[in-house]
């Protein structure tokens, strides 16, 4: 996993808007590796910068996915936020 692919990570993962989700596949596509779905994942698990919103990542199944501080403190936050899960 190249450092310029996981700058491309983060670099889209910050202009996600607030109250709004993409998918770790989205994020993969844009960053130019439609494959690397579960890289996007391993790349924001270790991500601590408050200014790349790594909640606001998503499974494409609509189920919200891990987070670092746990599954729990993402959907308070993203609740806070704004964002209402659909249910499935």
């Amino acid at each position: 996993m190249s450092s310029d692919f996981a700058d491309r990570v983060h670099q889209i993962v910050q202009k996600i808007p607030k109250g709004e989700v993409v998918t770790y596949r989205q994020v993969a596509i844009k960053a130019g590796r439609p494959g690397a779905a579960r890289a996007v994942g391993n790349i924001l698990n270790k991500n601590y910068d408050p200014a790349i919103p790594c909640h606001r990542v998503i499974r494409s199944d609509g189920k919200l996915g891990g987070y670092s501080r746990g599954a729990k403190q993402k959907k308070q936050i993203l609740n806070k936020e704004g964002y209402v899960q659909k249910s499935n």
